[in-house]
């Protein structure tokens, strides 16, 4: 478990990402390793809390380590992305109902699977450098790890506008839109974390006042309307070049799943729900959508120059959305 830093300090169980040069990009084991310590620490008497933080000074986790779900596909391989995207949603369902205090500590990046862990925390801490975002448009992919649930809980339309354009928050906007609690200075958190580690006792945990939050006064209506042809039609009426750019530049099937994932989770009950919902999504997403070359382009070859070429229709959203049956990703009770 050289990947994760897995241990018990005082009355924490600790996990650390330990991948600092690849911005702590979350792999399959690393997921299963992590969920693993939390099923190991959820009846120990001597762990009152948990603490996740990250080796770095440039990311908390950047996301999830989807090479290897890109080299399996391209083989014709899609069991490799089905069962991590599967094993990683249970674990982060795992960080949401957990019975014990959980306590991340989100430094620089934190993106995609980095969310899916640190977003679901019950105490979320952020510091100057932390950028939040849910950037799966710009790689064919929907947000997932229970992102559209955190969306679709933001206030007005950020979960449509953060969906669509890939958008980064800096800790103002990520306490604005629900994805953090509290902002500390990143000095501070040792020994924040010392005396965690001391008491376990999370009433110590404190904030400073954020920097200001530029999502609570910005005219997000736009993002009000049904889909991405009358959006992009009020952005240009607007003027609002800022928004249209990464709207241009992402993929339209991405973006038009994630604008009716992120409204269909206001609906749902538990974050769960989402997670299902999604994992239709990524469960398809080697063989049916722009996933395989947004990776490509963004992550593999990086000419940042992805050709996207999967139908965008209504009725294809509502394919790769619907129940997958016996694949179906249930939940015990």
């Amino acid at each position: 478990m050289t990947d994760l830093n897995i241990r018990k300090t005082g009355r924490a169980g600790r996990i650390t990402f330990a991948r600092p040069k690849a911005l702590n990009a979350l792999s399959h084991r690393m997921a299963l390793d992590l969920h693993a310590a939390l099923d190991d620490w959820r009846d120990d008497p001597e762990v009152a809390l948990v603490i996740i933080d990250a080796e770095g000074d440039r990311a908390f986790c950047a996301g999830g380590d989807i090479a290897a779900v890109y080299r399996a596909g391209l083989e014709g391989n899609h069991q490799v992305g089905r069962d991590f995207f599967r094993d990683e949603y249970l674990m982060n369902a795992a960080i949401a109902d957990y019975p014990k205090p959980i306590v991340a500590l989100m430094q620089g990046f934190v993106m995609g699977g980095g969310v899916g862990v640190g977003g679901h925390a019950s105490h979320r801490i952020v510091g100057d450098t932390t950028q939040i975002a849910m950037p799966e448009s710009g790689i064919g992919l929907i947000p997932d790890v229970g992102g559209t649930w955190l969306l679709a809980r933001a206030p007005g339309r950020i979960g449509e506008f953060l969906a669509m354009t890939a958008g980064r928050m800096g800790p103002g906007d990520a306490i604005h839109a629900g994805f953090a609690d509290s902002y500390l200075p990143e000095a501070e958190w040792p020994a924040l974390i010392a005396r965690l580690e001391e008491t376990g006792d999370t009433a110590l945990i404190y904030g400073a006042t954020p920097p200001p939050a530029s999502l609570a006064t910005r005219d997000l209506s736009a993002f009000g309307k049904d889909g991405l042809e009358q959006i992009v039609a009020a952005l240009e009426a607007a003027g609002d070049d800022e928004a249209l750019k990464p709207i241009r530049r992402n993929s339209p099937l991405s973006m038009m799943a994630g604008l009716a994932m992120v409204r269909a989770a206001r609906g749902d009950a538990r974050m769960q729900d989402s997670l299902s919902r999604e994992y239709r999504f990524t469960r398809r997403a080697t063989e049916e959508t722009d996933f395989m070359e947004g990776v490509r382009a963004q992550v593999i070859d990086k000419d940042r120059n992805p050709q996207w070429s999967a139908d965008a229709s209504d009725a294809h959203v509502r394919a790769l959305l619907s129940p997958l049956g016996a694949d179906e990703l249930v939940w015990e009770e």
